[in-house]
């Protein structure tokens, strides 16, 4: 499917430790079991829907985000959410990303991944990215779905479906 058929809602729980939010920006791969991905390159231009003047990503948050995508052939089974380290606060303690998403003739499915882990450079583990991986094969294999198309409008930006 190449239009943007389906709805996916993101819950984005920030930690409630000391100096655990950000201001970076931040992106969001979806995996299929088919082997095929989704990229959000930033996911709060995306389709962040708090109130107006909202700052995501801060200490104790549940911030949520849900917009259209192109559907992938099946439930969402790995994650890679990364900050890009940008910003005055860029160090984030994340504790869990929950995905649901539903779409024309399919199932509504719904999957937490637990993070509990720091995005930062400068803390242990020292990477801006976190991986959670249910899917049955190694996530270096995947490929992003369909051609290179990138959605533009009022809500930027989320490139999906382009082959690897």
């Amino acid at each position: 499917m190449q239009d943007y058929e389906c709805v996916f809602t993101i819950y984005v729980r920030t930690g409630s430790i000391i100096k655990g939010g950000t201001d970076s920006i931040v992106s969001l791969r979806l995996y299929d079991d088919d082997g095929e991905y989704i990229l959000i390159r930033d996911i709060e231009a995306w389709a962040g829907i708090m109130e107006p003047g909202h700052n995501y990503f801060e200490r104790g948050n549940l911030d949520i985000f849900s917009g259209r995508v192109p559907c992938l052939s099946g439930p969402v089974c790995a994650i890679n959410i990364t900050s890009d380290g940008s910003g005055p606060h860029h160090g984030w303690y994340v504790n869990y990303v929950e995905v649901t998403s539903t779409g024309p003739h399919r199932n509504c499915a719904q999957k937490q991944f637990s993070i509990e882990q720091w995005l930062a450079l400068d803390t242990s583990p020292y990477e801006l990215s976190a991986v959670r991986n249910y899917c049955p094969y190694s996530l270096d294999k995947a490929r992003l779905k369909g051609g290179d198309k990138i959605r533009s409008g009022p809500r930027p930006i989320l490139a999906s479906k382009a082959s690897a």
